[in-house]
């Protein structure tokens, strides 16, 4: 019966318990086609909320979390993905429903799987992981909107975060003029290395804004959500549209119906977790070839497995930036 490593967290009569590291048997892995041994993962915004129990992510016990891996194919019964093949996930219930990432293995469907672009290392997918494809999803959304870079500037929220790094790179090489709004004007230097040609506190858009405000920019990308989406909205030129990805300034959106109806400003919705598996494949392809790899060390920092919890709490309480690889196996 073979075991492996793996952060677990059970649960008790009080809830979800402290997640910990320990011995974890193969045979308890969930259902599957692929059995795959993970060499990397990440530390997203959502794994940050499971590992510190801020918000109920888990929804099966015992869970193994964490939302992103990159690894080589074992065992495979599935048509598309053979041993030996290099892979990665995205999403799709894992860390959540179904045992995640922070494991030396996970079993799962092989629809569920990316192969590997070619050029990028296990280690760089993981740099980019969710948050990065994330970003990529938003960047796609602004341009079949219709939207380009002579159409204005674009503003981005949460600047200094993964989804915010990401974003201003792949913003910047496709030559827009990036606003990056933070609550870290400490960043300035780090914020201006990825390609934000302005910064702008995070305080111009929080709070309870006018229904309508100045025009300042044709698109934005937006991981905060509540006053900082509705204010991103009120400012955004006509016929301009913002995508929102996230939500860690909260769930709720106290906006007003003005910018739709008299600007055609459009709201997209990004969905990262189930996006259909052709999408993935292009935001992958694309990331792979237009993100710069510079700049995506320059925003990366390399953690252990066993410094995945300590990192969860790190995120949530705003001190990471940029990404986080974590090394697996």
């Amino acid at each position: 019966m073979a075991s492996f490593k793996a952060v677990v967290i059970d649960k008790t009569e009080a809830g979800a318990a402290a997640p910990v590291i320990r011995d974890f048997t193969e045979t308890d892995l969930m259902d599957g086609d692929v059995t795959v041994r993970v060499s990397h993962s990440t530390v997203n915004y959502k794994d940050g909320l499971a590992l510190t129990g801020k918000a109920p992510v888990v929804r099966r016990f015992p869970m193994i979390p964490g939302i992103d891996f990159a690894g080589t194919v074992e065992v495979s019964t599935h048509p598309e993905f053979k041993p030996g093949d290099a892979v990665l996930l995205n999403g799709w219930g894992t860390g959540e429903t179904h045992l995640g990432a922070y494991a030396e293995r996970s079993r799962v469907k092989g629809d569920w799987l990316v192969k590997l672009p070619d050029g990028m290392s296990p280690a760089e997918a993981m740099s980019i992981g969710t948050a990065g494809y994330t970003a990529m999803l938003s960047l796609m959304a602004l341009e079949r909107h219709g939207l380009s870079p002579d159409r204005g500037a674009a503003v981005v929220s949460g600047a200094a975060g993964g989804v915010g790094s990401v974003a201003i790179a792949l913003l910047a090489t496709a030559g827009w003029h990036v606003i990056a709004s933070t609550g870290r004007t400490s960043e300035e230097a780090y914020l201006k290395s990825l390609g934000a040609a302005e910064i702008i506190p995070r305080d111009e858009l929080a709070g309870k804004g006018r229904p309508l405000g100045k025009e300042r920019w044709a698109a934005g990308i937006d991981t905060v959500g509540s006053t900082t989406l509705a204010n991103m909205l009120s400012m955004t030129k006509y016929a301009g549209a913002v995508a929102a990805c996230g939500l860690a300034g909260g769930m709720d959106l106290p906006a007003s119906v003005a910018p739709f109806i008299l600007r055609g400003v459009a709201l997209l919705g990004i969905d990262s977790v189930m996006a259909p598996k052709a999408l993935r494949q292009e935001a992958w392809n694309r990331l792979a070839r237009e993100l710069d790899r510079e700049k995506l060390a320059s925003m990366t920092r390399t953690i252990k497995l066993d410094d995945v919890i300590e990192a969860g709490r790190d995120i949530i309480d705003g001190k990471v930036r940029g990404r986080i690889v974590v090394e697996i196996g």
